[in-house]
């Protein structure tokens, strides 16, 4: 009966570890709501009003709103596929606000229009750059446990 109960118990700590979406795992899939709503709008808004001024960055805005919607929507989805998911959407995010917020940096005229990543996240406090971050870090946390049978 007892071993019953530590499988059991076993059983229940590795699903738990193949979750996301407790703890302070909350608060991260709400930040990156909020961001897959915001860059959402302001692309839509660019495409729609100043494409032709900057097509790169009204692009890349677009392209990081999809990267939030992706990750907001894989952090909250329990299992290992997700966790996958995840993971790609957060080193996807990190790659992208370095690479970008390095050419906005060393070369402003290839960005004449702010993107979510320009300047490493300026416009946005730098969350943009610190959330990946800890993106990475949850995730870590939570990887899924292996199976060892």
């Amino acid at each position: 009966m007892e071993e019953a109960h530590e499988v059991t118990v076993e059983t229940t700590q590795k699903k738990n570890r193949d979750t996301r979406n407790t703890g302070p795992g909350r608060l991260l899939i709400a930040v990156y709501g909020v961001f897959a709503i915001s860059a959402t709008a302001r692309a839509g808004y660019q495409i729609l009003t100043k494409f032709s001024d900057a097509p790169l960055a009204h692009i890349l805005s677009a392209f990081a709103a999809v990267v939030y919607i992706v990750a907001t929507v894989s952090l909250a989805k329990p299992g290992r596929t997700w966790f996958k998911v995840s993971l790609a959407a957060v080193l996807v995010e990190l790659l992208g606000v370095i690479v970008v917020g390095a050419i906005s940096l060393f070369d402003p005229v290839a960005f004449p229009h702010d993107t979510v990543w320009s300047l490493f996240g300026r416009g946005y406090g730098f969350v943009p750059l610190i959330l990946p971050v800890l993106g990475l870090l949850w995730l870590y946390r939570r990887r899924p446990a292996r199976l060892t049978e």
